[in-house]
């Protein structure tokens, strides 16, 4: 039975990959991307950072394959740690750690830099429809302000309730307006939103908010994967 439906699978991807495939002209000399986005991208929508307007509107759907990947990264890593930390508390239950303390320059300059990181991070995914930058840069970002606060703060740990309600609220606005696109116009991820003026904060449709929705997607899921790793080494 199981190959059977193996068969079947293979046989329906196989189907797919084909129909795709004989739809797209390969090798003829109207196809030029490149250009087409360059002529069209800002017109189409109303991002000014070209780039943008690739990752989230014309290749939006393999965007979400990325942030997927990030998460099934994330949730093997805490399976993995997590068995091991259970085995560990059994062997290690009555000893102290003990965690050499930082200088008071090295907390002092943390505590400051802390809130001002966090401050860069929003700044790179809120302007990412406007310059270089985006959800991944900025949730990267968003992460090393908590990595830097735990290697001050070893005893520091991230509240892991609040960072997954955060981390899946990203994701389901994710997901969310692509279906809102399918709805109002037909495809996934479709900029169905007014486009606004270029060149302002309030401009490009859905990109905007979908790069919100990535920035604390993948910072708080970087910073749990920092999280299980500093307890792992513990």
């Amino acid at each position: 039975m199981r190959r059977v439906i193996s068969i079947i699978i293979l046989l329906i991807i196989a189907g797919g990959l084909i129909l795709a495939f004989s739809q797209i002209p390969f090798g003829k000399n109207k196809i030029n991307v490149a250009n087409y986005y360059i002529k069209k991208g800002i017109e189409e929508t109303g991002a000014v950072n070209i780039i943008t307007s690739v990752v989230l509107n014309y290749r939006g759907f393999d965007t979400l394959g990325e942030v997927t990947v990030l998460f099934i990264a994330a949730i093997g890593l805490g399976a993995v740690l997590f068995v091991e930390r259970k085995v560990q508390r059994k062997v290690s239950s009555n000893k102290e750690d003990k965690i050499k303390k930082a200088s008071l320059i090295l907390r002092t300059g943390t505590q400051l830099l802390f809130p001002l990181i966090l401050l860069f991070s929003t700044y790179i995914f809120v302007h990412g429809h406007l310059t270089p930058g985006g959800g991944f840069q900025g949730g990267a970002i968003f992460a090393s302000a908590f990595l830097l606060m735990y290697l001050v703060f070893p005893k520091q740990s991230i509240n892991k309730k609040s960072s997954s309600v955060a981390e899946s609220l990203g994701g389901l606005i994710f997901v969310g307006i692509g279906l809102l696109g399918l709805i109002f116009s037909g495809h996934f991820l479709a900029n169905f939103l007014p486009k606004g003026v270029p060149r302002t904060i309030f401009s490009a449709g859905i990109i905007p908010i979908i790069y919100i929705a990535i920035g604390f997607k993948v910072g708080f899921e970087i910073t749990v994967i920092i999280d299980n790793l500093l307890e792992r080494s513990k």
